[in-house]
């Protein structure tokens, strides 16, 4: 039975697992386990990585990141509902840390039950350091909350999920994201429903990765723009008053066709993702 796992959701991206996984083959010091969601099951290449540490797990479409990251927690909480279960983007890839430090971290940590570590780009800039929200405003924000201190940790609002790390000892049952997210923000609304049940979120420069961001996303620019726009508004709607929603609407509606003659694609991406929310909205209420 293993107390550590890596977590990693699969949409066309064996390139860029193998060189994550290359990443974590450096550790020596602690026993772990690979469990890769595959999100596009008709790619099979990714059954060549694997091996005594990998275990792949089929989903049977592409569920979405939240949903596939689902599969895979509630697979790891079948066999251990004490392990730490590090969740990881494929685009990005691990720093020469001292992992034994990161068991030594939650025992010595325990109150902490989700912990966003340091993520830098590839040239070296701090990408993402911690998460504040101001719900007054709607303002879903990045801050360098780490940088600058020596604490093991600092509490947040949320944190990215390119690098999250879930402590199962912590939850009565197994911690899920809102499968009402495909792409975007689910993130966000984990660490937010978790921290209204109690749970501390905390973000930490102990240990760290290296992210190339948008490097699965940007193969589909108009999809991502339409997935991003839709859970921004739904985001907005559970976490804001109305009035910030019916601005941030209009604002977003207006930048949409300013730039239908700059950037149609992008523009598109944002009015199909209004349309999406508005389905759902009217088909919640039917």
């Amino acid at each position: 039975m293993h107390a550590f796992y890596f977590l990693i959701v699969n949409y066309n991206s064996t390139k860029l697992i193998d060189d994550l996984i290359q990443s974590i083959f450096q550790i020596k010091d602690i026993l772990y386990q690979i469990i890769i969601v595959n999100n596009s099951p008709e790619d099979r290449s990714i059954d060549l990585l694997k091996n005594e540490y990998i275990f792949i797990l089929d989903a049977p479409k592409n569920l979405g990141f939240g949903s596939a990251c689902n599969l895979g927690l509630n697979w790891i909480y079948t066999q251990n509902q004490q392990a730490i279960v590090w969740l990881i983007n494929p685009d990005a890839y691990l720093l020469e840390n001292e992992f034994e430090k990161i068991i030594q971290f939650f025992n010595g940590y325990s109150e902490v039950s989700i912990l966003g570590t340091i993520i830098y780009n590839s040239v070296d800039k701090v990408w993402f350091a911690g998460g504040r929200f101001i719900p007054k405003i709607g303002a879903i924000i990045k801050e360098d909350l780490v940088s600058n201190t020596n604490s093991a940790y600092v509490p947040c609002d949320w944190v990215s999920g390119c690098s999250l790390i879930i402590n199962l000892r912590n939850f009565s049952e197994c911690p899920q994201f809102d499968p009402a997210y495909f792409l975007y923000y689910e993130d966000f609304d984990f660490c937010r429903r978790y921290t209204t049940q109690g749970h501390l979120i905390a973000i930490t420069k102990q240990f760290g990765v290296i992210h190339r961001p948008s490097s699965i996303t940007d193969r589909n620019p108009f999809k991502k723009i339409k997935h991003s726009t839709y859970s921004y508004l739904l985001t907005l709607e559970r976490y804001t008053n109305k009035l910030v929603f019916v601005l941030k609407l209009i604002r977003l509606t207006f930048n949409a066709f300013v730039l239908i003659f700059i950037k149609p694609k992008k523009a598109l991406g944002k009015v199909a993702g209004i349309l999406n929310y508005f389905m759902r909205s009217h088909n919640s209420s039917l």
